[in-house]
């Protein structure tokens, strides 16, 4: 079953897109990490112990979904970029076509679990997409529930503490 190239390219674009979705969920992540960073900040100098942990929970939650987004991104662009070698190769299978189909049918729906297991059997089918990648432990919705290491915590709180010149007036625990 080919597509014609028009449909296929199409397809292309909207992996691009996503490509680009992606990217600027990570650097929104980012700049939200920096936000709580700064509420982190405030909180120590404040002397509140329970809004500080918060805040570095928070800090810590987006840096790991910054991360993930971006890598996430990689991912689909590795995929993007073998679909255009084999758009300007002419060597489309139909497989391909078919799996560029799914792809851009799963990243319409924000179907997260769906467009790594489709990226995962494409990885199997054509191989090394030249970036090597893991199989997703969870998903960026799962990162968001996933509880923050008390020690990570602490030492986030202690780091900003420390750029800043400031001195805790809150006893963390010894990790």
């Amino acid at each position: 079953m080919e597509f014609k190239k028009s449909n296929v390219e199409e397809h292309l674009f909207n992996l691009n897109f996503a490509v680009k979705h992606y990217e600027r969920n990570s650097k929104k992540c980012e700049n939200e990490e920096e936000t709580e960073k700064n509420e982190l900040k405030e909180a120590i100098q404040d002397g509140n112990v329970q809004r500080a942990r918060i805040r570095a929970e928070n800090a810590i939650r987006q840096k790991n979904q910054a991360l993930q987004y971006g890598w996430f991104s990689a991912r689909i662009d590795a995929v993007a970029q073998r679909v255009q070698t084999a758009i300007t190769s002419k060597q489309l299978t139909g497989s391909m076509a078919r799996f560029v189909q799914s792809m851009d049918t799963e990243l319409k729906s924000s179907n997260l679990e769906k467009v790594a297991e489709i990226m995962d059997r494409f990885e199997e089918q054509f191989g090394d997409l030249g970036v090597q990648s893991q199989v997703m432990e969870c998903t960026i919705s799962n990162t968001t529930t996933q509880t923050v290491p008390q020690a990570e915590v602490d030492s986030l709180i202690q780091e900003v503490a420390d750029q800043h010149g400031l001195e805790l007036n809150m006893v963390l625990p010894s990790a």
